[in-house]
């Protein structure tokens, strides 16, 4: 499942969105200014990366498709990728300054993703997890979307876990101190076009047979197109910050 996405490597690049701005003052405000060294793990295309680079310090990008690291080396030629999971990833001798995961933690391996984060963390050392979850501004929109959705496949679309679900996997690790929540909510409008490139991007649509794919982009189609052509998103963030103990 952690390559899924390089299929659509490019469209996942193009349709995806970024994190907010805000995000990484909390992060240097939290680790006591800038750390010296950054790793960026399930770096996916880079949609992390590019934020993580404002810092101006080094930053390796660990990922394990070829296909999503290829568009990360394009855009950011600066940066050491290391085309390898997390599991299989060496950190450099002595570890960095602040640890990354952008949307990829629930593809780590969760019975070792903490200690894993920890050794290749210097002392007192920052981890930062954070996701974005897709969401809808509109109520009407949401229940046409949802609704088409479950046509096909009756799991709930809405994400039931706690909004820091992460959180509780750091915390019981005892790795790790000091855990704090910080959350943003944005609402980019997306044309129907858009948000059908988006949908491409979704392991859960992806995992469908090619024929209810088709059914869900036929039937989405209409919807967005009788909202007037468009849907207002609520991309919702949540950054989990810990402190190596």
């Amino acid at each position: 499942m952690t390559r899924v996405f390089g299929e659509v490597a490019a469209i996942y690049d193009e349709a995806r969105q970024g994190y907010p701005d805000d995000l990484l003052a909390a992060v240097t405000g939290y680790h006591g200014g800038v750390p010296a060294s950054v790793a960026d793990v399930g770096a996916g295309t880079g949609k992390g990366t590019g934020l993580l680079l404002r810092l101006g310090v080094p930053v390796t990008a660990v990922e394990p498709d070829p296909r999503m690291a290829a568009v990360l080396t394009r855009k950011f030629p600066q940066v050491e990728v290391a085309n390898a999971a997390f599991e299989d990833w060496t950190p450099p001798p002595g570890g960095v300054g602040l640890l990354a995961c952008a949307t990829a933690w629930h593809w780590m391996d969760e019975r070792t993703r903490e200690r894993r984060a920890r050794t290749a963390l210097v002392p007192r050392g920052t981890l930062a997890v954070f996701h974005n979850s897709h969401g809808y501004a509109v109520p009407r929109q949401k229940d046409a979307i949802d609704a088409i959705h479950q046509a096909i496949d009756p799991t709930p679309t809405v994400d039931d876990r706690e909004v820091a679900w992460a959180r509780g996997g750091i915390e019981r690790s005892g790795l790790f101190a000091d855990v704090e929540v910080h959350e943003w909510h944005r609402h980019p409008v997306l044309t129907t076009e858009q948000y059908l490139r988006l949908l491409q991007t979704f392991s859960t649509f992806r995992n469908h047979s090619a024929r209810d794919r088709k059914t869900v982009v036929a039937n989405l189609s209409a919807a967005i197109d009788g909202f007037g052509g468009a849907v207002e998103m609520d991309i919702h963030t949540v950054l989990v910050l810990a402190r190596a103990a």
